[in-house]
């Protein structure tokens, strides 16, 4: 094996072909010529002394040093991309990129709105806004700021509890209107209930609780969390709602509160070292605000 470091657009040409199991389609992405792009991966095979791909009927298989070495060529594009977000402004000024990781129904449904005063009130910032269900690993860099529903663990981070965001199960008055409304779990049979496809941690959770439902029981079934708020908004059936977003929402009835009601503890982080970034920090303490209005709000009375 060669022992020289690969350079970064053979990594970027790398994790582009992992991604996208084919050559063609990678240097499209990454703007490369083919040719190009095929001599980044065989320069990088040579340094790294073995195949990284297969050829199959369906497109470039990584092979188990691909895998090995996967995680490793995450962390240097985290630590790249942090780096330029780094360098698109200045430390004391409010310019330049912020990047801002949530879960799917915070990411898309409270977000937009939380950010776009800010940015109006700046506009030399930039957002960018991963909304996924997956942990960004703020040490790694993945983002600057995260929007988490567990206690955060890493001593480096510098980490806010905005409160708990409560769940409850909703209907929109359409559907009660049409199908009858809800006394206790226990009349749930008949209703067209909307919930996962495969189970879930967030599933064994509600089941800790007594909702023991299966799959079967679903007449709608997604294991998005958004998609599973859409259909309850729009008035497909029953289903687990952010008690903030339902009020939002307007027409959104809930159902049996005594008996079904979940609290996720809600925690605004970032790294510590980018406290003393002014666009960080101004970020960090706007979604700190906004996010600790938004739970204040869900526990004013209807």
């Amino acid at each position: 094996m060669n022992s020289s470091a690969a350079p970064w657009d053979h990594i970027r040409s790398f994790l582009a072909v992992l991604e996208e199991g084919s050559l063609s389609r990678a240097a499209r992405r990454l703007s490369l010529t083919q040719p190009t792009l095929s001599r980044h991966i065989d320069q990088l095979e040579v340094s790294l002394g073995g195949p990284l791909f297969t050829r199959s009927p369906r497109g470039l298989i990584p092979t188990d040093k691909a895998r090995m070495i996967e995680p490793y060529a995450r962390t240097i594009a985290a630590s790249a991309a942090a780096m330029v977000r780094a360098a698109s402004g200045p430390l004391s000024e409010m310019t330049g990129a912020v990047r801002i990781s949530a879960s799917e129904v915070v990411g898309m449904e409270l977000l937009p709105g939380m950010l776009a005063p800010l940015r109006e009130a700046h506009p030399g910032l930039s957002f960018e806004i991963i909304a996924t269900n997956q942990s960004s690993d703020l040490l790694r860099r993945d983002a600057d700021i995260a929007i988490r529903m567990v206690r955060p663990q890493q001593a480096a981070l510098l980490a806010r509890k905005v409160g708990d965001v409560e769940l409850g199960l909703f209907a929109h008055r359409d559907y009660l209107a049409r199908h009858g409304t809800l006394n206790s779990l226990e009349d749930m049979a008949g209703h067209a209930l909307i919930g996962f496809d495969h189970e879930t941690v967030s599933v064994q959770a509600l089941r800790a609780m007594g909702l023991t439902l299966d799959r079967a029981d679903f007449a709608w079934r997604s294991d998005s969390d958004l998609v599973q708020l859409k259909l309850a908004l729009a008035g497909a059936g029953i289903g687990v709602c952010q008690v903030g977003l339902a009020r939002r929402a307007g027409n959104m009835v809930r159902l049996v509160p005594d008996e079904f009601s979940f609290a996720l503890e809600t925690w605004v982080t970032m790294h510590e070292e980018l406290k003393g970034v002014a666009r960080m920090k101004a970020t960090f303490d706007h979604l700190v605000e906004a996010m600790s209005q938004y739970i204040r709000d869900q526990e004013c009375p209807d």
